[in-house]
């Protein structure tokens, strides 16, 4: 998609909270095809629409991390069967939105466990449609570390508190030291940031410092999604460039507010000033800032 169209369809979203399920995501972050991208130690990432799909396959474990919509899902599983006729060990879900979580559904009576933060599952019930057709996590964390070891990978999700929404994790490969970062990280796109869902500006800011200072250089990160010319992996580089752009839009809205101009009026950029990677619609992100900054949520 390119970034005129994506500009276009992101005005056209703005304002749409997490009850609608999502279902306006399918169109926005569609692609055609789909690709498995392998990295190192048997783990790789899938790509076709929604959030990036993080996956470990081998013929003594297989881990899924995240799974966009039922029928994309379903191609990712036709792919890891080729690789291994294993029964799939570990789902994970980064967090709860529908880009993510939709084809968790095409998992029912394949994966052995499901897992993700207990805030993760809460949002599921709280804005799932049809709760027949859905598929919940059955093992949730609280704080800190959850940790599994599936055939020669050892599997970590780590919380570090609210961001993106107030239950994201964020997913390590201990052995491959590959990170799924969720939407934690929006690589060189303006994010979404859930307000309804307990997102917080600032403390998501917190949470990337400690992602960095936890990992190390030899660290590959996957994002859930990336702008027009950008990877959808990287480095720790781009945890501190994300965590500049969140920090510059805050500084933007109270700065404009403060000097007079309405919330509208700071909506009308196509860059926050001081982060100009971030090009497109920024009017998602300036209204949650300003919800952050003076209505305290």
């Amino acid at each position: 998609m390119n970034r005129r169209n994506f500009v276009k369809q992101t005005s056209l979203i703005t304002g749409i909270g997490a009850t609608t399920g999502f279902s306006f995501l399918n169109a926005l972050f569609a692609q055609d095809g789909y690709k498995m991208t392998p990295l190192r130690n048997n783990v790789g990432f899938f790509t076709e629409k929604g959030g990036t799909i993080g996956w470990m396959a081998s013929n003594n474990g297989i881990v899924v991390v995240d799974t966009q919509y039922q029928d994309s899902a379903t191609h990712l599983i036709e792919e890891l069967k080729k690789k291994t006729g294993r029964q799939i060990d570990l789902l994970i879900n980064t967090h709860h939105h529908g880009d993510h979580t939709s084809g968790n559904i095409a998992f029912k009576g394949l994966a052995k466990q499901v897992v993700a933060h207990e805030n993760s599952k809460a949002n599921q019930e709280r804005t799932a449609r049809n709760p027949e057709s859905i598929l919940l996590p059955d093992t949730t964390y609280k704080s800190g570390k959850w940790s599994k070891k599936v055939g020669d990978e050892t599997m970590a999700l780590h919380y570090f508190g609210a961001g993106h929404t107030d239950g994201d994790s964020v997913v390590h490969f201990e052995n491959a030291n590959i990170v799924h970062m969720g939407d934690l990280l929006f690589n060189r796109r303006p994010p979404f940031v859930d307000k309804s869902a307990g997102a917080n500006m600032g403390n998501w800011q917190s949470v990337l410092e400690k992602t960095y200072n936890t990992f190390d250089r030899d660290t590959i990160f996957i994002y859930g999604h990336s702008g027009e010319g950008y990877d959808i992996q990287g480095n720790r580089e781009d945890l501190r460039a994300f965590q500049n752009y969140l920090q510059k839009a805050l500084e933007y809205v109270k700065k404009g507010i403060d000097g007079g101009k309405t919330k509208e009026a700071l909506s009308e950029v196509n860059e926050i000033p001081g982060a100009p990677e971030w090009k497109g619609n920024q009017s998602r992100i300036i209204d949650a800032a300003y919800i952050e900054l003076f209505e305290g949520k």
